[in-house]
């Protein structure tokens, strides 16, 4: 489930976004290239809600362009999405577009030679990227300074927690102290010696890289300032701020305050929504998995001296579209991406799903909604702050780099957390600055 800002990110102005003009077939992009138009395929999330912004989309696109036809499917089942479009890359055979491309995933797309330049190929693809999200495409851009994915949505990460059951142990559930880390260790004790949830936090424990996403990397965006794991080539994580954040995580695990061992259901919603945890870390969307099952209040993520939410940075869980080079007609694929983030569009998107489009004008266009909407406008304050991951090479062994090192230092508590953190630097130094 963001964004690569190194330190921009989303700005919430006010503004307006005419839809960019469709482009007829046989024009030219950029690069030089012609252009052609005609049916085509796309690829969408198989999240129920996603699903149905999907299809009225394309059934709204098919009725005004019945020789542009749209097929859509939700992506292959596999091990990952990620993995489902790699493979299809392989085989030659992706969609134009699939809606549920990874930020973190797009450095190994492009490698393959699978995703299309939008910056080059497209007259208007500059343009249009940054007239809609603003500062926040810069953080999407490769090494070579273009896009090759389109910002779509953001999922600002936040600390939901249970209201029933600060109040069993004493808290104030209402307006709990969750500021700072010392708050919330202090929470944490008083929930176990009240005996109120098995734990206080129960992110997914497992060694996978990408479950990095779900504890250290929210916390130290929101400690550092929105600094990424990695920054001008070099590993940050080892600075003043990311061992506060890595020794936060360590005392929780130290002291029983989280589990190490994997949840035996659903390892992101399962431990807060089936009351196992106090607390849990999540976007937008976790109220969906939530909603019915606990009585949950939500605050922004803790620091080491706390924040308010106007300057807490966080995890955007983004997932943005790329267009693929098997797409026969690209011009097309780009038209309608186009009609598919336009404002109607977009707000279909919040009130669908839930999830907020990455657009300058958010408050705007979706005002009124939010405001019948308390949870989402408390949502909405962290946009401005979402940072994602870095656009870099060799990503997927970085994270996992990380991991292996948080996995033996944090979780396990096993050699000096310090010195173990700095051979991971290390290594994930060298890692950057290899093609």
């Amino acid at each position: 489930m963001k964004r690569s800002v190194g330190a921009a990110a989303v700005a919430i102005v006010a503004g307006s976004l005419a839809l960019a003009g469709c482009s007829s077939a046989g024009s030219q992009g950029g690069g030089g290239s012609e252009l052609t138009s005609g049916p085509i395929k796309i690829w969408y999330s198989t999240n129920e809600q996603e699903i149905e912004w999907a299809e009225a989309v394309v059934e709204a696109w098919n009725a005004e362009h019945p020789d542009e036809e749209v097929t859509a499917e939700a992506i292959p089942a596999g091990k990952s999405s990620e993995d489902a479009i790699s493979a299809a890359i392989t085989a030659g055979n992706t969609p134009c577009l699939v809606y549920n491309t990874a930020p973190a995933a797009v450095p190994g797309f492009q490698k393959q030679g699978g995703l299309v330049n939008i910056s080059t190929t497209f007259d208007d693809g500059e343009s249009f990227v940054t007239e809609r999200s603003g500062d926040a495409a810069d953080g999407f851009r490769s090494p070579d300074g273009d896009l090759y994915q389109v910002p779509w949505k953001a999922n600002p990460f936040m600390l939901y927690y249970n209201k029933d059951v600060f109040a069993q142990a004493g808290l104030d559930a209402e307006n709990p102290a969750l500021e700072t880390y010392d708050d919330v260790l202090a929470a944490a004790k008083a929930i176990k010696d009240a005996g109120a949830a098995d734990f206080a936090l129960y992110p997914p424990a497992s060694s996978d890289y990408t479950n990095a996403l779900f504890d250290f990397y929210p916390f130290f965006l929101a400690n550092s300032g929105g600094v990424q794991l990695v920054s001008d080539g070099q590993a940050t994580f080892t600075s003043d701020e990311g061992l506060q954040t890595l020794e936060f995580w360590k005392a929780l695990y130290a002291d029983g305050y989280a589990s190490a061992e994997a949840y035996s259901g659903d390892a992101w919603a399962g431990p807060f929504a089936d009351g196992v945890a106090a607390m849990g870390i999540a976007g937008p969307w976790g109220a969906g998995a939530f909603d019915g099952k606990v009585e949950y209040g939500v605050v922004p993520l803790p620091t080491a001296e706390g924040k308010t939410i106007d300057e807490t940075y966080t995890f955007g869980d983004s997932k943005n579209v790329g267009l693929y080079t098997s797409c026969e007609h690209q011009q097309t694929a780009w038209d309608f991406v186009k009609f598919s983030m336009d404002a109607d569009n977009d707000l279909a998107l919040l009130e669908t799903t839930g999830q907020f489009p990455i657009r300058t004008d958010i408050s705007e266009v979706a005002g009124d909604y939010l405001a019948a909407n308390p949870l989402l406008e408390t949502f909405s304050l962290e946009v401005p702050l979402t940072v994602d991951v870095p656009n870099i090479a060799n990503a997927t062994e970085i994270w996992q780099t990380f991991r292996d090192a948080w996995s033996e230092a944090v979780q396990s508590g096993q050699g000096d957390l310090a010195e173990v953190m700095q051979a991971a630097a290390d290594k994930i130094d060298t890692l950057a600055s290899q093609e």
